[in-house]
């Protein structure tokens, strides 16, 4: 996996799109039912694909080290958010802050989307130490306890395991030897069914057999449109889904910002152009930051790297 896989960066970038889209309270108080669709798979989707990435092949220090490096960035994220929270007039409002109430949201219930963050340090150190831990043993018996131990994390309220599940199916799919292309199989006739599942809101829960399908279809339908983008569309694309991390780190503060225009698109009562205007604000916000952070070499005491922004890399 050193080298990216074009079709995983175009799927993220689509996925972190529509996080922005419905993180922008306008739009998802215009459009419930919309959003209500998008969080049965948007999130999931990241977590089956970052179950499919991720690498237990390495060393314990290099392995710590990558884990750090998710940690810090999310540490002070999570803690400015929740600040934050505390001052501006938000809908995830914080009435009494305290230190207690910052360790608590950045070690058991974090808030905004850094959920992601934290849900994704769980898996890993927890795929991590199974795998190493049992590397004698037969595939389905460690990824059998692997399950048993993310429920148990799931039972102490540490994360959700509807949404290990995800990660559990990325680390299967990994584990198979399998190409994860070949799985989730490209089609267009995906919108069929994937039009009648949304159709029915008790569907709408990452959490059923329902939501899974659903899952699967969009990341097919999705795979299907991505070979009819013109080689321009899909450099921008690919790149964006290649730094979703950053975009994931500092998009809440530029969909905060967004409300301060709002008011300048009173004309449109259906709230598309704002909502373009604000997929590229904040993803330009959030490039702009990354951008900052790089020249003013915070970037390595960040996220370890010497370069958060780097130029895309795709795979052969």
């Amino acid at each position: 996996m050193n080298s990216r896989v074009k079709e995983l960066d175009f799927l993220k970038c689509i996925f972190i799109i529509l996080m922005i889209i419905f993180h922008l309270v306008y739009i998802g108080d215009s459009y419930p039912y919309a959003k209500q669709v998008v969080y049965t798979f948007h999130m999931s989707a990241f977590l089956v694909i970052s179950g499919y990435l991720n690498n237990v092949n390495k060393e314990i220090k290099v392995f710590g080290q990558s884990l750090l490096w998710i940690f810090i960035p999310y540490v002070c994220m999570e803690t400015g958010y929740v600040i934050m929270s505390a001052i501006l007039p938000v809908r995830e409002k914080v009435t009494e802050l305290s230190a207690g109430l910052l360790l608590h949201k950045a070690i058991i219930a974090p808030m905004g989307p850094y959920w992601y963050l934290h849900t994704l340090m769980l898996c890993n150190a927890s795929y991590y130490l199974m795998y190493r831990m049992t590397n004698k043993w037969k595939g389905i018996t460690r990824f059998i306890l692997l399950g048993i131990l993310l429920y148990g994390l799931s039972e102490l309220k540490l994360l959700t395991f509807a949404n290990a599940i995800y990660f559990l199916a990325g680390v299967a799919i990994r584990q198979s030897g399998n190409n994860i292309i070949r799985i989730f199989q490209p089609s267009l006739l995906a919108l069929f069914p994937l039009i009648i599942l949304c159709y029915f809101p008790e569907n709408l829960n990452r959490g059923t057999l329902a939501g899974v399908t659903i899952t699967y279809l969009v990341i097919s339908l999705l795979l299907a449109t991505y070979t009819y983008l013109t080689e321009q569309i899909k450099r921008i694309l690919l790149y964006i889904g290649s730094n979703t991390l950053v975009i994931l780190l500092f998009s809440p503060v530029f969909t905060i910002l967004s409300k301060l225009y709002l008011p300048l698109f009173a004309f449109d009562a259906t709230g598309i152009c704002f909502t373009i205007v604000s997929v590229v604000f904040v993803i330009c916000g959030c490039f702009g930051v990354t951008y900052i952070f790089d020249r003013l070499h915070i970037s390595p005491y960040f996220l370890g790297k010497k370069q958060m922004l780097p130029p895309y890399s795709s795979a052969d």
